[in-house]
């Protein structure tokens, strides 16, 4: 399967909200109620959301195509915010990485993730990093395989209402 990455830009707003929307609801549904999901989905990845995000240059989208779909994504930026630790580094925060489920397993997940590694080495950074919910040993695993390790530090990312608890995972470069 040929897989190709590009960056997303404004054209591939609406796209990049359904499939934002399809692999979150997939990976997370049942994880809380149903209307805390739909709120959530609505509130993150709404086409207005995802246009100023694409709109911003320092925000990083990338699309996983084969045969002419969308299959996967991921964003990246060098941003701070969510763990203040990481300014004594060139850090790079992995913010989303997914590939829509009839497509997992397949090697495009790691495609993506060497895209990024070999981003963040040859801009200089020191460190990536990313958020990955505490029950998804699934993604852990995955993350653990690219020597990302927990960083012991965790933050609160709860689905409306539903309290839900992600560990700060990195790697050093």
């Amino acid at each position: 399967m040929q897989i190709t990455i590009r960056r997303a830009t404004l054209t591939d707003a609406a796209t990049l909200s359904a499939i934002s929307k399809q692999t979150f609801y997939d990976t997370f549904t049942g994880t809380c109620t149903e209307e805390d999901m739909q709120s959530f989905l609505e509130d993150n990845f709404n086409l207005k959301q995802v246009q100023a995000e694409l709109i911003n240059e320092n925000d990083f989208y990338y699309l996983a195509e084969t045969g002419g779909r969308v299959v996967g994504y991921f964003r990246f930026m060098e941003d701070y915010t969510n763990l203040p630790v990481m300014k004594q580094w060139k850090a790079l925060e992995l913010k989303r990485i997914y590939v829509i489920k009839e497509f997992q397993g397949k090697g495009i997940a790691g495609e993506l993730m060497d895209y990024i590694l070999h981003y963040a080495k040859e801009n200089n950074f020191e460190v990536v990093w990313l958020g990955v919910w505490e029950h998804n040993l699934r993604a852990q695993k995955f993350y653990e395989k690219y020597s990302f390790v927990n960083s012991g530090h965790a933050h609160n990312f709860p689905i409306g209402n539903t309290p839900q608890t992600d560990w700060w995972f990195w790697k050093f470069l």
